[in-house]
């Protein structure tokens, strides 16, 4: 008979969508250069903001979405970490980057580098 306590397997905490994208807004928000909303309906109004510029947002579809130089997006979706982010407009934009909640990346890293990008552009 064995007397020793089982052990419960380590579970990683599963995190909504929002709950990620939150997360991100509550630790990006603390740069008092950065927004949480554009002020414009749908998306940019829960859009993460440099000045007027959007660097990142959850999409309808709770998919995250980051603004980077085309051939980071292009490297990206080369690599399977996304898909080119469309508006709903029937056209791919091709410097944003659409990610699932499945993928790979950190999605900070990306949010931190989007704002890089956006910051260059201003």
């Amino acid at each position: 008979m064995n007397d020793k306590p089982k052990r419960r397997a380590k579970t990683r905490k599963q995190h909504t969508p929002q709950a990620r994208y939150g997360e991100i807004v509550q630790a990006l928000c603390s740069d008092p250069t950065v927004t949480f909303g554009s002020g414009k309906r749908g998306s940019g109004a829960s859009a993460l903001c440099i000045g007027s510029k959007i660097f990142a947002l959850l999409s309808s579809q709770n998919h995250f979405v980051v603004k980077l130089p085309r051939t980071r997006v292009d490297a990206l979706v080369t690599d399977g970490a996304g898909q080119r982010f469309d508006s709903g407009h029937g056209r791919l934009m091709k410097r944003w980057l659409e990610v699932t909640d499945e993928s790979p990346h950190d999605w900070l890293d990306l949010a931190n580098e989007a704002k890089a990008f956006v910051v260059s552009k201003v």
